[in-house]
This record gives structure tokens, sequence and C-alpha cells, in this order.
């Protein structure tokens, strides 16, 4: 009986600190997105499809942090692949405080009437460390062009 409790013991105090807890989201960015094309910047003849982007950034974690840069990976209907990469965002390296969120609104072209954009923010949080904020995928389309 003794060895048994001993071994609970042990193993109880090994699972705790071994297994790092899952809920742990210090440095958490969340990225929600809205789309619009553009007609009147538009000319779908000579294949210029213009859109906007209006990107949502919400410091879902426990620690204060700052957007340094941004990596943009925008395919067109053709598969043609546009990497953008670069300073902040509309001119601006928003800190976002915990809860705090920042939006702004962007644009791109594409040869096609539908595309699709995804990529990562690279952030700093307050305490140094470095992380990447991802940036799910969503579709460029022109209306009545996807079902």
């Amino acid at each position: 009986m003794v060895c048994n409790s001993r071994l609970r013991r042990t193993l109880r105090r090994t699972s705790l600190n071994a297994i790092p807890m899952a809920t742990d989201k210090k440095h958490e960015i969340t990225v929600t997105t809205r789309t619009a094309y553009i007609p009147e910047q538009s000319d779908p003849e000579s294949g210029r499809h213009v859109f906007a982007y209006t990107i949502t950034l919400k410091n879902t974690g426990s620690v204060t942090a700052q957007l340094i840069s941004r990596h943009w990976i925008i395919t067109d209907g053709n598969n043609q692949v546009q990497e953008v990469r670069g300073l902040g965002v509309v001119g601006e390296q928003p800190l976002l405080k915990p809860t705090q969120s920042f939006e702004y609104t962007s644009g791109t072209a594409l040869a096609t009437p539908v595309g699709t954009m995804r990529g990562s923010y690279q952030m700093i949080g307050e305490d140094g460390l470095q992380f990447e904020a991802p940036i799910p995928e969503f579709t460029l389309s022109m209306p009545r062009v996807l079902h």
C-alpha cells in the first residue's frame, strides 16, 4: 500500500510538471477579414479586378504586443502567386494591449475575378518574445462568380 501511494504521488507530480498548460495563450492575436469587389477601379476586359479587404486584429492574449511586419501570399484564379512583405500595415505598427483591436482597410488587384489571400503578421510581445499571428486564407471574388 505504501508503495502504491508513493507511486501515485510521484506520477501526479511528474504529470503536473511535464505537461504544459494548453490553455496558456499569452501571445495570441485573432485575425478576421471582410472583402469587397471595387467595380469602379476594376476593368475586367483588360484583366484587372480590384478588391478591398478589411482586417481586424484583436489581442486575445494576455501580453501587450506590437505588429512589426506583414507577409501576404496572394493567389489568383490561374494559381499565379505573389508574395508581399513589408513593415507595418497602412503605415502603422499598432501596439495592442490585451482585448484591444486594430482595424484597417487596404486593397489588391488580381488578373482574375477570383483569388485568395493568406499570410501572417510578425509581432513582438512586451516581454520581448517574437511570434507570428496567422492570417487565415480568405477568398476575393467578383460578385456572382462563385456560388
